[in-house]
């Protein structure tokens, strides 16, 4: 192993400004561990259930800002708690950078913690980046487009939903953007660090852009990811634009490992080292390979899997014709995931139900969470492969609905396909 204790001197600058980043990546990266190292949220249960109330306490008490206290991170990165969070990690760090300067003056370098620090980014921004790479490359994070979505008139979706419809559609461009992000493994070795460092910030920044222009709320840790790349890129900086401006030989210095004094040191940090790779790779890939099984694309479609238009809607004996107003007769049913149901009346509401579908007896129960919603009870038939009849109660009304099925070979974005030649542009 190479030895730390020949380096140079740091210059006061460069130890303030490593004690400062020191301090902010380490607390970052443990208090928003998003899965990166697995199982590491059992470790902060409780100082994480300490921060849900000092950051509120902070918020009301010393910045006067009120918000929901009751909201904690969640399917959004960027709540008011993550920003406020975030704030109290930069203060604690320029505090601690100050305090620490003036106990630790004397220091000349920090060559050893620099390297361990190095370390745990490279780890976290590799996990990270990984994780969502692995999940990208199966096509669960941006699944292909949902019934519902595809009947969603474009106007009426969000900057988010827009995004997740674009990139849901293609698998290819699921695959690139996953395969570059799994890529962050060469973060891992010393010899790829930089290659896997530009991959990463590369992967990092294409993500960014699209939390920040498609107001994704992700956007606090995708910034922290970039910041990340860039830190492990800070010492390559100069020599790598040198070698692209001036077209003069370089070389990179490679990363300084700090020394063990006995053998048996250095093969139990190695022998750890891949075991703790190759241990959350594997958790890693065996969860997104299931997962894509129970929620993915592969998972199984439900038994009545379509969009049906109601072409009658007889209540109590009585065919109830369609008015653009009614508020009770349906209009359109959409039957896209298992135990969910999405029911639209002629004034073009949607609500969505849970369902419990018995296929042996031909039944479906339709309900919600709100006891006091409307429930339904039906046998159901097909009369042919394109008529669906429900009869039955709703509530304690004789109910009868038939429904056609919508032939899904008519929607153009999943049918499209891809065309080598294209003698004018299909642009609809």
């Amino acid at each position: 192993m190479h030895s730390t204790s020949d380096l140079p001197s740091w210059s006061p600058a460069k130890k303030i400004s490593f004690r400062f980043f020191f301090i902010i990546l380490t607390l970052f990266i443990f208090l928003n561990n998003n899965g990166a190292f697995l199982y590491a949220e059992h470790l902060f249960h409780f100082p994480t259930l300490w921060l849900h109330k000092i950051i509120p306490w902070f918020s009301a008490n010393v910045l006067n800002y009120n918000y929901d206290f009751s909201i904690f991170p969640n399917g959004s990165g960027d709540t008011s708690y993550n920003y406020v969070l975030l704030l109290c990690i930069f203060l604690l760090a320029v505090l601690g950078s100050l305090i620490w300067s003036v106990l630790d003056r004397k220091r000349k370098n920090y060559n050893k913690l620099y390297y361990w620090l190095i370390v745990l980014v490279r780890f976290y921004l590799a996990f990270t980046l990984m994780r969502y790479g692995s999940v990208k490359v199966v096509q669960l994070q941006f699944p292909q487009p949902s019934l519902s979505r595809l009947l969603t008139p474009l106007g009426e979706m969000s900057p988010m939903g827009l995004a997740w419809t674009f990139l849901g559609f293609s698998n290819g461009y699921n695959m690139f953007m996953g395969v570059i992000e799994v890529l962050s493994i060469l973060l891992l070795f010393k010899r790829t660090l930089v290659l896997g460092a530009f991959l990463s910030l590369a992967a990092s920044v294409h993500v960014m852009a699209m939390n920040y222009f498609f107001d994704v709320p992700v956007k606090i840790l995708s910034t922290a990811l970039v910041v990340m790349c860039l830190f492990i890129l800070a010492p390559y900086i100069t020599t790598i634009l040198r070698f692209f401006l001036t077209y003069q030989p370089q070389q990179l210095s490679p990363l300084q490992i700090p020394a063990f004094k006995k053998r048996w040191q250095l093969i139990a940090f190695r022998s750890f080292k891949y075991l703790f790779i190759f241990w959350t790779i594997g958790l890693m890939v065996t969860n997104a390979l299931t997962q894509q099984y129970t929620y993915g694309t592969l998972a199984p479609k439900p038994p009545l899997y379509g969009i049906y238009d109601v072409e009658k809607y007889i209540l109590n004996g009585k065919d109830i014709q369609p008015q653009d107003t009614d508020q009770n007769r349906w209009k359109q049913v959409v039957v896209d995931w298992k135990d969910y149901i999405s029911i639209s009346t002629m004034d073009d509401n949607k609500a969505y139900f849970n369902t419990t579908v018995d296929v042996k007896k031909k039944q479906i129960e339709i309900n919600s969470k709100n006891t006091e919603s409307t429930q339904y009870k039906f046998k159901y038939a097909f009369t042919n492969d394109s008529t669906l009849i429900f009869k039955g109660l709703k509530d304690q009304d004789s109910l009868s609905v038939t429904l056609k099925k919508y032939n899904l070979k008519n929607i153009t974005l999943p049918n499209r396909g891809f065309h080598w030649i294209n003698e004018f542009p299909y642009n609809r």
